[in-house]
């Protein structure tokens, strides 16, 4: 059993709450988001409430979950101890300004989950290697430890493409329904649809997408046609030219000299 505090309670440090309880853990959260902290210990009974010393003082595992500017004010005024594991799942905060922050507690990392994470099967880069995270997560989650911080970062740039892709799910779905007329069949085709495409992918083995993509590239067939279509029209460069343009943001080379 594992004493886990949360230091900021969105809809991060939430979804993570939710895949922790049941499994005999003790749950410490913020009041920083006081009706939110305040439903999670309603609806489970190992979670309780407290000020942000309080989850550090009653917390082994302490999860770092705000944004970088109230991070900035709200931690260096925390005693942290030399004992604690601490996971910071905080965009645009870097791993030297954690430290600083966290002193003196030195087990310190970074990762990048993702709402759904509250039911499982969420990838978990990570920088540096944390046993804490491993040990919470690990036997319902992908963990994949990184080896600079650089590369860890340059998967924060790759997960702003689950905003991209669904947005154009959310067009497809809405194309689909003005021909249909059947909004919630159209919406429920498309995500049984690219449900079913992404399970028969296996994320342990190399070019998954590109064996997919060749089984969908019949010649003057419909998926060839609109792939067509989108490489004429520029479409993949702009997904090249979106994820360049977060370099500058998250410490990245620039583009074509990357060492991570």
């Amino acid at each position: 059993m594992a004493q886990i505090g949360f230091i900021g309670t969105g809809e991060i440090a939430t979804a993570m709450v939710r895949g922790l309880t049941g499994k005999g853990h003790r749950i410490l959260v913020s009041e920083r988001n006081a009706e939110t902290a305040r439903g999670l210990a309603a609806e489970f009974g190992e979670v309780s409430v407290g000020p942000n010393q309080d989850v550090l003082d009653n917390s082994d595992i302490v999860f770092l979950c705000l944004l970088k500017s109230v991070a900035e004010s709200v931690l260096p005024g925390l005693r942290f101890r030399p004992d604690h594991s601490v996971v910071s799942v905080m965009v645009d905060v870097t791993y030297g300004a954690l430290r600083d922050w966290c002193a003196p507690a030195r087990d310190i990392c970074t990762t990048i989950p993702l709402p759904f994470i509250a039911e499982g099967n969420c990838p978990l880069p990570v920088f540096p290697e944390s046993q804490a995270l491993a040990s919470l997560f690990a036997a319902d989650n992908l963990i994949l430890p990184q080896s600079t911080e650089q590369a860890l970062n340059a998967h924060f740039a790759a997960s702003a493409m689950a905003s991209a892709v669904m947005t154009q799910m959310r067009e497809a779905s809405g194309w689909l329904a003005g021909e249909t007329g059947n909004e919630t069949a159209a919406e429920a085709y498309m995500i049984a649809l690219f449900s079913g495409i992404f399970n028969g992918l296996d994320a342990g083995k190399p070019d998954q997408f590109e064996g997919a993509l060749q089984s969908l590239s019949t010649e003057g067939g419909l998926n060839a046609t609109l792939r067509a279509k989108f490489e004429q029209g520029g479409v993949l460069d702009l997904v090249q030219d979106g994820l360049d343009g977060f370099r500058g943001r998250l410490g990245l080379p620039p583009s074509g000299n990357s060492d991570s």
